[in-house]
């Protein structure tokens, strides 16, 4: 798919990190975006700069994705580009033991399920209604392709390490369906991709102590450092415009394999 002046993208998650490189990324290209988020300041903010649209939308919410779908395309019409960027990250053991007393607890639920509700269902959620109002729009070019959804795993997804369960059983669950939602929508137009991102520079990322981040950056086989957002966003645009790729689960992550902790 051609990205040209004025085609509609959504991207959750798109008020930071990820997903504001893609939005910027996008928006480069001509790309009328908009962003759903919870971060209204940010997101407000990115939006004015780049003449994009910000929707408040939780992507847990079947009401607050069905607002955000209706806004976005009241502005910008039917998105063509989806790219879901939102989720949440989960550290906790399967049995926890405190080291001073002995005691067991097990994993709490909430935060499995919050975990979950945000980052594999969310990411269905909205892939499902953008896939709807794509398959009702008119071919973009000779191959009959309507759009393009992008999807957002972590390598943990394949190698989780200590305390990730939750974390990785939401993101596996992306990867895991990559496939089987490429075949159920090839015969509207629709390719389905998921990017599986390695130690990345964002935020959160940047909120630990430098050391931290030397070491992580360290462990990165080739080359020896943190990946970037802008990273992601390239990645993400090439998805976009090779129209021969579908239904891939593709790592970026300078070869990394995680270790167990």
């Amino acid at each position: 798919m051609k990205i040209s002046a004025n085609t509609p993208a959504v991207v959750t998650g798109g008020a930071s990190g990820l997903g504001e490189a893609v939005v910027r990324d996008l928006a480069a290209q001509g790309a009328k975006v908009t962003i759903f988020d919870l971060n209204r300041e940010r997101g407000e903010a990115l939006a004015k700069e780049l003449g994009a649209c910000y929707c408040d939308v939780d992507v847990s919410s079947d009401e607050s994705v069905a607002n955000g779908f209706a806004k976005a395309r009241a502005a910008h019409g039917q998105e063509r580009i989806l790219v879901n960027c939102a989720g949440v990250a989960s550290g906790h053991k399967t049995v926890a033991r405190d080291k001073a007393t002995g005691a067991l607890t097990p994993h709490p639920m909430k935060t499995f399920d919050k975990t979950i509700q945000i980052n594999l269902l969310g990411s269905f959620r909205c892939a499902s209604i953008a896939a709807a109002g794509m398959a009702a729009a008119e071919p973009l070019n000779a191959d009959g392709e309507r759009g393009v959804i992008i999807n957002t795993a972590s390598v943990a997804a394949q190698d989780g390490q200590i305390g990730q369960c939750a974390y990785s059983a939401s993101k596996g669950g992306v990867v895991a369906m990559t496939l089987p939602m490429a075949r159920d929508l090839m015969s509207e137009g629709i390719r389905v991709n998921t990017i599986l991102p390695g130690l990345m520079h964002t935020p959160m990322m940047a909120g630990l102590a430098q050391h931290i981040q030397d070491a992580l950056a360290a462990s990165v086989p080739f080359p020896k450092r943190l990946g970037t957002p802008a990273e992601f966003a390239e990645l993400a645009r090439l998805i976009v415009t090779n129209g021969y790729l579908n239904g891939e689960s593709i790592r970026l992550d300078g070869s990394l394999r995680m270790a167990p902790r």
